[in-house]
């Protein structure tokens, strides 16, 4: 990793980190489920090729987040929240820190599903209840918001699920809903250092019902010398000045029916200048950077009616790949859409979890705790499926070489750890 970037501020399209990388947020090192890792683990079994397992209390959606020799895990235990910190080589629990009580369970979330982010020298955090906190790599608190108790309660249908962006001195954090208030959707910014706000932006649609209600992650759009936060849900997606958090851009035609329920998990995916925006399932809608005001028919590059529900997509700017929540999968061309090939059957499952692409493969765990391995590119070939035998929400993260994956009952470290 660039240590210079490290020392000045997260740099999130970092280049040359093979065999090296952090996994700081909840899409990777990119934010957008793509490692340049080489030589992974492609087999294990809940016995074999296991560096180590952590016991945990229950299950999560919240990814493990690894900077260095730490781990950072969003954890819910009965009715408590808290922030584990994990050393890397041994799999033990450096420390753990009481986030918020009040934990509860609606679906399959609970009050743990965001998750953590880190710059390498703090580490922060939000549950489902709105407590967002600060921490450095020792343990010790630097701040504690309650965004509820400041702007007013969630009121999404299935509780709170976004992850904060961490992005330079800021973390971004969502909250679009209407399903159960009449408050408005916002987007805000929040100091790293101080947890103060810097900016807060209502960001209105005309989604009426459940429609409003979004639990997908902001991404983050480079293209040129211009920065813009991306956020989708409640029937479109926007792109927002990271200074002020002002509205640039709104792509619309989501929901073209105006059903009521369309609520959105998977979150939009950014790479060469595209914006990759699922809905609920269709359609998922592609558009170019650079626009400005309505971008719906002037940076519309395709639309797919093949999207998935619940798992983010996945792409390295050639091949886009889309798993859906039954375990079929279409690879299309990244910048026309056109179908290379699928629908393509992989095990029979629920997923929830999202595709990583790395290593020239694409990894993808179902709920069952079975990790699909297949070949990317023009040509499926599937190479493994490995079961964990554990119920299991979280996608995979990767760093030096090894495979993180959080199921209810264990943290697993899979592989053997690379020399730098």
């Amino acid at each position: 990793m660039d240590r210079i970037i490290r020392m000045v501020g997260f740099a999130v399209l970092t280049v040359g980190a093979s065999m090296c990388e952090n996994w700081p947020q909840w899409r990777g090192p990119s934010l957008n489920g793509v490692s340049d890792e080489k030589n992974l683990p492609v087999h294990w079994t809940r016995d074999e090729n296991i560096a180590w397992k952590l016991p945990l209390p229950a299950w999560s959606g919240a990814t493990p987040i690894i900077w260095g020799e730490r781990i950072f895990l969003n954890v819910a235990d009965k009715e408590d929240i808290s922030l584990w910190c994990v050393d890397r080589a041994r799999g033990t629990v450096v420390w753990k820190k009481h986030l918020a009580g009040g934990n509860f369970k609606i679906g399959k979330q609970n009050m743990s599903s965001p998750s953590p982010v880190t710059d390498g020298a703090g580490a922060y955090v939000m549950t489902g209840n709105g407590i967002v906190k600060g921490f450095d790599f020792s343990g010790n608190e630097l701040w504690a918001r309650d965004i509820q108790k400041d702007y007013g309660r969630f009121g999404l249908n299935w509780g709170y699920g976004s992850s904060p962006l961490l992005f330079e001195d800021a973390l971004y954090i969502q909250v679009l809903h209407g399903m159960k208030t009449h408050d408005p959707s916002y987007l805000l910014r929040i100091d790293k250092k101080t947890g103060k706000t810097m900016w807060r932006v209502e960001r209105p649609t005309d989604a009426v019902h459940e429609s409003p209600d979004s639990y997908t992650t902001p991404a983050l759009l480079r293209y040129g010398g211009n920065v813009e936060i991306v956020v989708s849900g409640g029937d479109c997606v926007t792109g927002h000045d990271p200074a002020t958090g002002k509205e640039l851009w709104r792509g619309k035609g989501f929901n073209p029916q105006k059903d009521p329920a369309y609520r959105v998990i998977a979150s939009p995916v950014v790479n060469d200048g595209v914006i990759y925006t699922p809905t609920r399932v269709r359609p998922l809608q592609a558009f170019r950077a650079g626009g400005r005001g309505d971008i719906t028919e002037t940076h519309r590059l395709w639309a797919s009616q093949n999207g998935p529900d619940v798992p983010t997509p996945v792409t390295d700017g050639t091949y886009f790949y889309i798993v859906n929540d039954r375990g079929i999968v279409w690879c299309l061309d990244a910048k026309t859409g056109k179908e290379i090939w699928g629908p393509q059957r992989i095990r029979h499952g629920t997923y929830s979890a999202s595709p990583v692409l790395a290593d020239g493969k694409i990894y993808i765990t179902d709920e069952d705790g079975v990790t699909t391995v297949f070949k990317a590119g023009p040509k499926f070939e599937g190479l493994a499926e490995n079961n964990l035998d554990d119920y299991t929400l979280s996608s995979v993260a990767i760093s030096q070489g090894q495979i993180f994956l959080r199921t209810a009952q264990y943290l697993y470290c899979i592989g053997k750890r690379a020399t730098p």
